[in-house]
């Protein structure tokens, strides 16, 4: 399956999203919202993320996996495991927020183009608060930096950190596949509707590489 023919089946499947919401939680504590970015202890919360349930053939010669995620300005380095797509077809998260999960199906840092894509639960009722609760806190011009399987470290500097509904994340342009090298960093914010356990929006940090 080609890579644009990738990029159309996720945009495609964008109303079949995981909500941010984990089953095997009870019950949460609202996130306020803030100019930027929202995070703070609450209920785990699943990050809505565009996936495909075809699998992709596999490159050639795959590019070493993303290993680690550090943000120095916000004290975050959190260990990153590569994730594919649920049953539902939703993407995988590691359920400690602890850690977090690189999207296998997307391009990788030594890909050198297109957007690489990491995404980690803001809390769970089980582990705690995240690190990448302090999401919200990044600012234009800070550091992220990814470490490869290779032991290479890419440097990133952050565009910019914004709320998206998660009912509105713009496929083509988070999840691109081609174009020029980007981070992207997910996890839940807004507000957390007791009911169906899930929170309103996505905090999404854009980074390009440096």
């Amino acid at each position: 399956m080609s890579r644009l023919l990738l990029v159309l089946v996720a945009a495609a499947m964008i109303g079949t999203l995981a909500a941010c919401t984990t089953p095997d939680t009870e019950g949460g504590t609202p996130i306020p919202p803030s100019a930027s970015a929202s995070a703070a202890p609450a209920p785990t919360a699943s990050v809505s993320v565009p996936v495909v349930r075809a699998t992709p053939t596999p490159p050639a010669a795959p590019a070493p996996e993303p290993t680690a995620l550090a943000l120095p300005d916000l004290g975050v380095d959190m260990p990153v495991d590569a994730v594919g797509v649920q049953d539902d077809g939703a993407m995988q998260i590691p359920k400690n927020p602890a850690s977090a999960g690189w999207y296998r199906f997307g391009p990788a840092p030594a890909d050198g183009e297109g957007a690489t894509v990491i995404a980690a639960h803001v809390d769970s009722r089980v582990y705690g608060l995240g690190p990448l609760a302090r999401l919200r806190d990044a600012q234009p011009g800070q550091e992220v930096f990814v470490t490869d399987e290779a032991g290479t470290r890419t440097r990133y500097i952050v565009e910019r950190v914004t709320y998206i509904p998660r009912a509105q994340l713009p496929v083509d342009e988070l999840f691109a596949r081609e174009g020029p090298p980007t981070l992207v960093v997910i996890t839940c914010g807004g507000s957390f509707d007791e009911r169906t356990r899930s929170y309103s929006d996505n905090v999404v940090l854009v980074a390009r590489e440096a």
